[in-house]
């Protein structure tokens, strides 16, 4: 078996993604290999898509999604959709299943290039998300940060979309807040055993959310699709907003911009937004060590 296996650099809104073909192999990307490259500047990442052969009947792919700290995660709606567009591309297919630790994920490629995907149905039950003490009502929970009389975030709407996530209503620009210096302290914070998405939410009409997000293994990123799936949801679940809007996030490249519609005939979460390929190299899923393919002022790592 070859060392090194092909992989792309992509984002979906920004969010970093390395898409890692497995397919025909026994092996995984090692957690070792996954902090090596986000380590290194061309290679930084959000999560790691890795593609494996499937597991299931009528499914296309298990995907194994890796943070950049070398940990696990459930899923990452931005990194289905540079699958979704790696494996369009190689096949023609316009239609995918896909397998992961959360369940089964449908998505298509559209005419326009964008892509959906149906993240399923949001979990709002306080032992499944998971949290640590039980709330009858997750739509507002007892957690703040700063001084008790004056708090500078407070009551977060909690709910899982395969992950858990909180979200945190603001009145001004999420940019606008230090996130960099909540986010760590509320990630693991002990009311999440499995720690937690943090998302600040600023609501600019019943159909548009503005969104900055602490991704869970990961930190700062320019974009996460389970949290504007989250988000949306739990909008649409405290009458901030209705069940299809649109969701900018305010750090990724030119604010772009998603679509989350929360079905209400199946009370599934279907996630629209385009996907961008960078470059592609190979890369020893054991290791790290990677390489990128021949291109003018490419040099190996």
């Amino acid at each position: 078996m070859s060392a090194t296996v092909e992989f792309a650099k992509m984002n979906g809104l920004g969010n970093k993604i390395l898409v890692v073909d497995m397919r025909g192999r026994g092996d995984k990307v090692t957690p070792a290999a996954a902090i090596a490259l986000n380590a290194a500047d061309d290679t930084q990442f959000d999560q790691i898509m890795a593609i494996h052969d499937p597991k299931a009947a009528g499914t296309d792919a298990w995907i194994d999604i890796l943070n950049s700290d070398g940990s696990k995660a459930q899923a990452c709606g931005n990194g289905t959709r540079c699958v979704v567009q790696a494996l369009a591309s190689e096949t023609g297919k316009k239609v995918f299943t896909f397998q992961t630790v959360a369940g089964i994920l449908n998505a298509v490629e559209h005419e326009d290039g964008t892509i959906s995907v149906d993240m399923g149905k949001p979990v709002f039950e306080w032992d499944k998300i998971p949290l640590a003490e039980e709330f009858h009502d997750t739509s507002r929970i007892e957690l703040q940060i700063g001084p008790i009389d004056n708090p500078v975030l407070h009551s977060p709407s909690v709910a899982s979309m395969g992950n858990p996530h909180a979200i945190f209503w603001i009145d001004r620009d999420p940019m606008s807040f230090d996130l960099g210096r909540f986010g760590p302290l509320l990630e693991n914070h002990p009311m999440f055993p499995e720690r937690a998405n943090i998302t600040l939410a600023q609501v600019t009409s019943p159909s548009s959310i503005t969104t900055r997000t602490w991704e869970r293994g990961a930190g700062l990123t320019l974009a996460c699709g389970s949290a504007a799936c989250a988000t949306a949801v739990s909008a649409a679940r405290t009458g901030r907003t209705g069940r299809d809007v649109a969701v900018k996030v305010a750090s990724s490249p030119n604010q772009g911009m998603l679509n989350i519609e929360w079905r209400e005939r199946d009370g599934h979460v279907i996630m629209t937004g385009p996907a961008e390929w960078e470059w592609s190299g190979t890369l020893d899923p054991s290791t790290g060590d990677w390489s990128r393919d021949a291109a003018p002022g490419a040099e190996a790592r």
